[in-house]
Order: C-alpha cells, then structure tokens, then sequence
C-alpha cells in the first residue's frame, strides 16, 4: 500500500468511526427521547423506526395510523403497548400520555404544519420531514406554534448531519478548494403513476419539493450563503396523464453574494441519480451519490495535493439514527436544532422563488 492508499484508508476509517460515535453516543442520564411515529408509510417503517431501534437514545412508544391493524400488527416488534396506538382523529390525546416526548411526522407534504401545530399544542417537541410544508405560511405557523409551548422542532435534513457531506463542507471552510466559484446539482427518479406525490394538494409541488430540495439545500449548506437571486423553468414533457397537478421537470439557477453560481435539475420523468459538483479556483469536489441513504461517494482533485476519494459503507438506517439522536440531544440539553424551522422556512421561500419565476405557484 503507498501513501496515498495509506492515506485514503484512514480518512475512510476515520469517517466511518464519526458515523459510529454518531449514531450510538451515550445520554448520560440514560434517557431515551419516546417518539410518537405519525404516519406508517416507507420511510417511518423501512427507515426511520429500524434505526430507532439500534438507538441507546431514541425509541418509539407510540402510533399515529389511520389503519389500527397496521399499528397493531408493527406493535409487538417495537414494544408500543395497544393504547399508544393512536388514529388522526384521536391525535390530540397524546398530549395526556408521559410515554411520549416528541413526534416524527411521515405524513404527505400537506399534512406537515396541521399536525405539527397540534403536536406543539399537545407539549411535544416535533422532528418533521422536509419539505417543511407545502406554503411559507403554513411554515411559519408550525414555528410559531413550537416557540409559543417552548418545544423543539427540527426540520428533517438528515444530509445536514451524514459525514461525508460535512467532510465536504470541512474541505470547502477551510479553504482546500480556493474560492468557489461555481455548483452543480441534480436528482430525481421516474414516478410512477398514482403515487401521492403526484397530486399537489398533497404534495405541494412536484420533484423541486421532493428530491430538488437536496439540491436547493446542499448548495446553501455548502457555500454557507444564502442566494440573492433564483430563477427557475418547469416543464411536462411526457404526457401520460400523471403531470396534471405538479411539474414533471424543474430546472434554477441561484446567484450567490460571493459571485458563485449554481445550476441546478430534478425531474419525476427519467433516472437522475443525485450528485453534487462544486468548481473551485483550486479544485473540484464531487459526490455522487450525494444524497442516497446509503453509499455516499466524495472524491476530490486539488491543485498540489493527492486526489481525495471517501465513502462509508454504512447501511440505510445509520443517517435516521444520527437524525434521530441527534434531536434527542437537541431535546435533553436544551439546544437549539442546527435544521430547526427557520431553515426549513428559508427553503419554503426559496422554491417559492423559483416557481414564482417559472409562472407557477407554490400555494
């Protein structure tokens, strides 16, 4: 092995050692924060529940279903005991049981903010998945809803938190790629015909709100800016019914303070594995996958140096157990979300932004 495998493999090790301190660190107090999963759907069962599982700092102690069957059959594996087990319509109850801390909601885009809202009112602190909500409007009422009962909320950006992204927002503050000064991005996958995603009263939006975020986000997280200028197109190229509601194609550009540039895709329509590229005055990063649950891939060429290449080969539950447990610290030692509301808020207006420029609109 020379020094430049050498090398690669302890940066790998390394990495994958900070997913393992992650993912398992020790509430010192020996508590775990009791999530209440609202919505039994693919990432909750597949994702987010497993990972729960291997936590010694989250679990989950109770259900939120409109199907009690699916509840009843899940319960057993988890330990819920039958009376967790709760239907939206009796959603509001949880605020009567001390066995739950805080909820995570599952749910379809534009069930975010109403059940967000009643969970604050109900004392719980809320972990939502992204995109916040489906109106700016609707955004700022789940923040305001969480401040005014003191309770936490963190916005699912679980990128935000995996190691190789912030081992390329590491390489980007300090400098090992000069100035930045252009990004691009893409990702997205071909949908199929009857999901929810494809109904904007659901969903909101079409890909831009699903999958484009990625994009959105990684662009604002890894220039550490905020862009002063967005422009957008959407387009429908395949006419078989299913972009009746949402666009099937969304493309932006954003002009950043700095003078750095990115352009970025998503479609519902075709393949578009999600990747990143960042063009540096002395290098170029690069991951795909960039944003997948599992398999993350950063490689970098920088003027003068060894070229850079990473991964973690940790499964698809580990990025859900750092989210989780790291909300939990959030909760345990009263601090504030690195991806709370306001960071879901500023998204929801930057895609706004961008349909606003393509001639549609986001409410």
């Amino acid at each position: 092995m020379d020094r430049r495998e050498f090398g690669r493999t302890l940066a790998a090790g390394a990495l994958l050692s900070s997913v393992k301190r992650l993912g398992a660190f020790q509430n010192q107090a020996g508590r775990r924060l009791r999530y209440c999963i609202v919505g039994l759907g693919r990432i909750s069962m597949d994702h987010f529940m497993p990972a729960c599982k291997r936590s010694r700092k989250s679990q989950v102690t109770a259900f939120v279903t409109g199907h009690r069957d699916k509840g009843e059959r899940l319960a057993p594996e988890y330990n819920v005991p039958l009376k967790n087990i709760y239907s939206y319509e009796n959603f509001d109850a949880i605020a009567e049981n001390p066995e739950i801390d805080a909820v995570y909601i599952a749910l379809p885009n534009s069930m975010h903010a109403e059940y967000t809202v009643r969970a604050a009112k109900a004392g719980k602190h809320v972990l939502c998945e992204k995109p916040m909500a489906t109106s700016m409007k609707d955004s700022q009422a789940m923040i305001a809803a969480c401040r005014s009962a003191n309770r936490k909320l963190m916005i699912a950006y679980r990128c935000q938190y995996e190691p190789v992204n912030l081992h390329a927002i590491q390489l980007i503050r300090d400098g090992s790629l000069g100035t930045i000064q252009a990004i691009e991005s893409a990702n997205g996958f071909n949908e199929r015909a009857g999901e929810w995603r494809l109904d904007k009263k659901l969903a909101g939006g079409g890909p831009l709100m699903d999958v484009g975020i990625y994009s959105l986000n990684a662009c604002r997280y890894l220039t550490a800016e905020e862009p002063v200028k967005l422009e957008g197109f959407c387009t429908v190229v395949d006419n078989d019914g299913r972009f009746t509601t949402v666009e099937e194609n969304c493309g932006w550009t954003m002009h950043f303070p700095s003078g750095a540039v990115a352009s970025c895709n998503t479609t519902y329509g075709a393949s578009m594995p999600g990747f990143i590229r960042v063009h540096g005055s002395k290098g170029i990063l690069e991951m795909e996958p960039a944003f997948s649950y599992t398999g993350i891939h950063l490689k970098a060429n920088i003027k003068g140096q060894p070229p850079i290449e990473q991964s973690v080969n940790y499964d698809d539950k580990e990025q859900f157990l750092v989210e989780a447990d790291y909300f939990a610290d959030c909760v345990f030692n009263n601090k504030e979300p690195k991806t709370n509301g306001e960071e879901g808020l500023r998204d929801m207006r930057y895609m706004a932004e961008i349909y606003r420029s393509a001639g549609r609109s986001l409410d």
